[in-house]
């Protein structure tokens, strides 16, 4: 061999297959090369080829450091969802899904076998079998398919329910007020009605008093926020809050047979109410994340948290609204959590929660547009440098590839892959919803959560105090002579057994006090 003459390139340990490969793709096949659990994502693309021995996958410990999955509608970023679930399924990982379309139903039933599915699984070396995943189906305040999922207005919290009420920021802080004065008075929020109770009392005469004691929150902000929370129940919101409250614990759970349950949220009956749905996933992650306890980074995610259409949570965000998504990602990690954000752009997500993705899935990209071009330039920007022109192979990937970045298990990143995907496992569409029904009905859930509760809460109380005044207001003076002066409406309600037994009811209640987490969410155990 001449001195002129390159040796062939020697492929390294753990890739097979890949003798007389450029260096480059040697490189990159070797970054995923790794020894402990991972999970299979597909096998590297280089220079139009497919080279099925060079296999791209993810460390499972490090699904805790959370992930993007990106590209354009049609390019395969729910196929790709659907074929991790499995997987993390399959290594006894519980897994969330968000199914806004109603698509990802099938993910509970086998596959089924087809020319194009059998030419992937050549493609890649997948050995395809039809298999099933453990699920459990749920759905927004029983709007839909699915075992019903509330929160009551007090654990919700002011920020969150900001954010479905469109409030400004002026008044986000203000309804927060109400909370607090709400939470030390004893005054539960279980639904709706006991918050809007709460907020008529404060702009009433009676109330007004009670309003200045509070500091901060003016009558005109407060009818505003009346005015905010009338308009949100006629648009039929209140199925939403109430109790039974789901438990997120819920969606920890394994099968009988060791594989992690796959929690299916229906939202087609609701796709139409963006800013409520993205708003309800981040209550469910803020509540597990004010529950769950510090566990540091484990050999396995104890829930992986997919997060669809993820820049409807972030559009018209407040600043504390997107401070709180940022510390919520930052610190629940160490909880044992992953979260991936489902969106078509990185962009869609702010920079400080981009930061935070280590775990990236970038699927097609389109570039008809001004905009889509500069929305190309800035998805190539966000990745490592890389042996391809990306820009080219993101315009140019087909549906079902994807090109991939995740961290290796020493918490570096890998080379950037081109990736032809493998494909999912279960029923890549809809079950029958004969069998879908079938599904909610048997689930030892539905009886826990499918009856909605009303107990006695802020509007019973404010109710009652309000039926005590007009009761004290009617009785008769005694006595003669001079007649006593007539006590205020004040001191008739706090003269009245039903005050004193409201006042030991919220004594009570402040000795146990409502802590509140980042989002100002609050869990009361049953």
């Amino acid at each position: 061999m001449s001195d002129s003459e390159a040796p062939p390139a020697v492929a390294p340990e753990g890739v097979s297959g890949a003798r007389g490969l450029p260096q480059e793709a040697l490189e990159i096949a070797s970054g995923y090369a790794f020894a402990g659990p991972a999970l299979d994502l597909g096998v590297l693309l280089w220079d139009e080829r497919c080279l099925p021995d060079a296999r791209i996958r993810i460390p499972l410990p490090v699904l805790n450091r959370h992930g993007l999955v990106a590209g354009a509608t049609g390019t395969g970023k729910t196929k790709t969802l659907q074929l991790i679930a499995e997987q993390l399924s399959v290594q006894g990982v519980p897994v969330f899904l968000a199914d806004i379309k109603g698509d990802v139903s099938g993910i509970s039933a086998p596959g089924v076998s087809n020319d194009k599915v059998l030419a992937r699984a050549q493609e890649v070396h997948q050995e395809w079998t039809p298999t099933a995943c453990p699920a459990e189906f749920y759905a927004l305040g029983g709007m839909g398919k699915g075992i019903p999922v509330r929160a009551t207005v007090t654990s919700f919290g002011p920020v969150l329910l900001s954010k479905v009420l469109q409030l400004n920021q002026t008044q986000e802080q203000s309804l927060g007020l109400i909370f607090h004065y709400a939470d030390q008075k004893g005054l539960e929020l279980f639904d709706l009605k006991d918050l809007r109770a709460v907020v008529t009392f404060l702009t009433s005469d009676e109330g007004k008093t009670e309003l200045k004691g509070i500091g901060g929150l003016s009558p005109a902000t407060a009818g505003v926020i009346l005015r905010s929370l009338t308009a949100f129940e006629a648009q039929g919101m209140s199925p939403f809050f109430g109790e039974p409250e789901f438990d997120t614990s819920e969606l920890l759970r394994t099968a009988p047979d060791g594989r992690g349950t796959v929690s299916v949220l229906e939202l087609p009956e609701v796709q139409d109410k963006p800013q409520l749905f993205s708003t309800f996933l981040m209550w469910m992650l803020a509540d597990l994340f004010h529950d769950l306890p510090e566990v540091g980074d484990l050999d396995k995610p104890k829930l992986v948290f997919f997060f669809d259409e993820a820049h409807l949570l972030f559009t018209g965000a407040s600043k504390a609204f997107l401070e709180s998504i940022t510390q919520t990602v930052r610190l629940i990690r160490s909880k044992g959590v992953g979260v991936f954000f489902v969106t078509q752009t990185p962009k869609d997500v702010p920079s400080d929660v981009l930061a935070q993705l280590g775990n990236r899935v970038q699927h097609a990209l389109r570039a008809f547009t001004p905009d889509d071009q500069k929305a190309l330039k800035a998805t190539v920007k966000t990745f490592p440098n890389s042996a391809y022109d990306l820009e080219e192979v993101l315009t140019g990937i087909g549906t079902g590839e994807a090109v991939v970045t995740v961290l290796s298990e020493k918490g570096a990143p890998t080379p950037v892959a081109a990736t032809r995907l493998r494909a999912p496992q279960s029923l890549m569409g809809p079950v029958d919803p004969a069998a879908l029904d079938r599904a909610v009905q048997e689930s030892p859930l539905y009886g826990r959560y499918a009856q909605a509760v009303d107990r006695e809460s802020a509007y019973e109380k404010l109710a009652a105090r309000d039926a005590a005044a007009a009761q004290a207001g009617r009785a008769p003076a005694k006595g003669g002579g001079r007649a006593k002066e007539e006590p205020s409406v004040v001191e008739q309600v706090v003269g009245s057994g039903i005050f004193k037994s409201l006042a030991r009811s919220m004594g009570t209640q402040i000795g146990r006090e409502i802590t509140r987490s980042l989002f100002g969410t609050a869990r009361r155990r049953r």
